[in-house]
């Protein structure tokens, strides 16, 4: 059994095995069956037409290779542009800066804008954190009020910085 006749007259049929059972082109696997039908070329017995055999191996090496923790491993990793691609760039550029800006100071100008028991309702809640009791507490009021005045703080500024939604 010569391996290169094997190659010329059986190699469309091995390529297209290996395609249709792991989806990609696989030079490697192709070595591979070649390999294999080179080291078993002893085994086998011209009983049988050599193209089920050669197939066979095809297949097998196939399958094989889609259950090897080899393959699975490289599904899961990722060349360096893709990861790249990922990680945010901390440097903000002057453009997005100074829209950041723009928009802190019509968001300011806006609260300033709200009625003062909006404001520090909004201001507590939005800028320090607080919770309603605590907010409840230092203005003196039940937290039925201080949801109530929230949410109409919510939706004036909602209205005010509609552009900016």
């Amino acid at each position: 059994m010569d391996l290169k006749d094997i190659i010329l007259n059986h190699g469309n049929t091995v390529r297209s095995i290996i395609k249709r059972i792991t989806n990609e082109q696989n030079e490697d696997l192709e070595q591979e069956v070649y390999t294999k039908i080179w080291k078993h070329s002893d085994k086998y017995e011209e009983r049988g037409v050599i193209n089920a055999w050669v197939k066979t191996i095809s297949a097998n090496l196939s399958k094989d290779y889609l259950k090897s923790s080899q393959k699975k491993l490289s599904d899961n990793t990722t060349n360096d542009e893709t990861v790249m691609s990922f990680v945010p760039d901390k440097k903000e550029s002057p453009e997005s800066l100074l829209i950041r800006k723009e928009r802190q100071k019509e968001i300011s100008e806006a609260i300033n804008k709200l009625k003062p028991k909006f404001k520090e309702v909004i201001m507590l809640y939005e800028i320090e954190n607080k919770s309603y009791e605590e907010i409840s507490q230092k203005i003196k009021c039940p937290i039925g009020t201080v949801k109530s005045r929230l949410y109409n703080a919510k939706k004036e500024l909602a209205v005010m910085l509609e552009h900016l939604i």
